[in-house]
């Protein structure tokens, strides 16, 4: 982000904001145990559509949780702080509600690419007046699967998706060249640095060849302005569901 330039203008401009050290050394460390206890204590409880594995016969390979808030208050709390309150209410441009809270996990050399997509597709919401707040646990970049955004891509609205058959992604851009939505940014980023994203903003991640791990804490936000909207919520689940049972995880 420009010197000269706020948060609130450049997620307006470009679909998403990298907002550098927003939680210092002692936070990502607490924030980093609770983590830990999560993956250690809840993981091995939820379904196999809840933690998601590159190989279920592999523990170390878990690349996806969706975590029930109930089951970490800690971190729950931290998603309805004030710190994160005020920012995600302020780029939202309205009151900005809590919904899902999930980790996004690339294992050291076998994590997998993440398709290119818009969050708000999968969302089904009208208006698609939502955000994510990603929270890098590690240091990232291309070698190990930061994210990439397409800058601006969020106001051209929900684009066409098609099924992906990648766990945890089910739905991805069916463009072939993402230079037709605008400008590419690749946002390396060091523990405790946060990356918030319009709903609509496409972005992708390689995969992770490399001997690190790669993990995020991912915060979602809607508007309460947002509803549910019933049919392309269906059409989405139906997908889903039969990419899961494809997949042999249902």
């Amino acid at each position: 982000m420009p010197p000269d330039q706020t948060p609130l203008e450049a997620f307006r401009r470009d679909g998403f904001v990298h907002l550098p050290e927003f939680m210092d050394a002692v936070e990502m460390d607490c924030i980093a145990a609770r983590v830990a206890e999560v993956i250690a204590e809840v993981v091995p409880t939820l379904s196999k559509t809840d933690a998601m594995y590159e190989d279920y016969e592999r523990p170390e390979t878990l690349k996806q949780v969706n975590v029930p808030p109930e089951r970490a208050p800690a971190l729950a709390a931290l998603r309805e702080s004030a710190k994160m309150q005020e920012l995600v209410d302020r780029l939202l441009a309205d009151r900005a509600v809590p919904q899902s809270l999930e980790l996004f996990i690339k294992p050291p050399r076998l994590g997998t690419p993440t398709p290119p997509h818009q969050d708000g597709y999968y969302f089904c919401l009208e208006p698609n007046v939502a955000l994510t707040a990603w929270l890098a646990l590690d240091d990232m970049d291309d070698e190990n699967g930061t994210l990439h955004y397409v800058a601006g891509s969020h106001k051209m609205g929900v684009l066409d998706h098609g099924a992906s058959q990648v766990l945890g992604f089910s739905q991805g851009l069916t463009a072939d060249d993402l230079a037709a939505y605008g400008r590419e940014v690749c946002c390396r980023l060091r523990r405790g640095d946060l990356l918030v994203h319009h709903s609509l903003t496409i972005h992708r991640a390689e995969g992770n060849p490399s001997s690190r791990l790669r993990r995020a804490l991912a915060m979602v936000y809607y508007g309460a302005s947002a509803r549910l909207d019933p049919k392309a919520h269906r059409r989405y689940r139906e997908s889903v569901q039969a990419q899961q049972e494809d997949l042999g995880v249902r």
